[in-house]
């Protein structure tokens, strides 16, 4: 499952990479890109789903909604910042029935020089931090590449349309009883320009929102799932 607006100069790169004996479908969730996005993604065999509305969260609906076939649903940056080729190690602990949520952290993983600007660092220790003190999750990241089994997804009922859908994927899964873990993966320089953090005044914007929901999530009521549910 890749978001996509705008990324004509990776996405082909983030296509050739995927390790397709592990891939049943590949969509391509496009925000309305003025570029050549769609017709690269199209040439290269992924399923091209035009998602007008915007935002981060909307376009991750809008593939769980229309993916096909798979147990298990992997989302990843289309700016080839994250290697496609390392999938496996998401879905190691899934595969072992050790997680339901898998996240890749970057500052564990090989972080490369000027892949992440100090301000989205810190946003990122920031959310972390909170997450970890008021959900009880050890996480170290909150990284773009990350995979959760079909069944919890749609148990879970997100519905976010922003850049919270990722915070809401992980308390909320936290709070049911779902099992969240991190691997380490690497994190590279992205192909093009940010939409988010190459501002200051993006990260901003987004890391506002992240710690918000982080808070009003926790505040929430929420049913618990039951044993046989996180092992089905």
């Amino acid at each position: 499952m890749i978001p996509a607006l705008d990324e004509a100069g990776s996405i082909g790169r983030v296509l050739d990479d995927l390790p397709m004996s592990l891939v049943a479908e590949v969509l391509v969730v496009d925000g309305g890109s003025k570029d050549s996005t769609r017709e690269i993604a199209d040439r290269k065999g992924a399923r091209v789903i035009l998602e007008p509305r915007r935002g981060y969260g909307r376009a991750c609906l809008t593939g769980i909604e229309r993916a096909t076939g798979a147990d298990v649903l992997v989302f990843l940056d289309g700016d080839y910042s994250d290697r496609p080729a390392e999938l496996p190690r998401l879905l190691a602990p899934i595969e072992r029935g050790e997680a339901d949520i898998v996240l890749g952290t970057r500052l564990r993983g090989g972080l490369a020089m000027g892949a992440m600007p100090w301000h989205q660092l810190l946003g990122n220790r920031l959310a972390a931090g909170l997450i970890r003190l008021l959900y009880g999750v050890p996480l170290t990241d909150l990284g773009p590449f990350r995979a959760a089994r079909r069944d919890v997804l749609e148990a879970l009922a997100l519905r976010e349309p922003t850049y919270g859908w990722a915070v809401e994927l992980l308390t909320r899964g936290a709070r049911a009883g779902y099992r969240v873990v991190e691997v380490p993966v690497s994190y590279h320089p992205r192909i093009g320009v940010s939409k988010i953090s190459g501002t200051v005044r993006g990260t901003i914007g987004a890391a506002w929102c992240i710690l918000t929901r982080i808070v009003v999530n926790r505040l929430r009521p929420e049913a618990r799932v039951g044993d046989a549910a996180r092992s089905a």
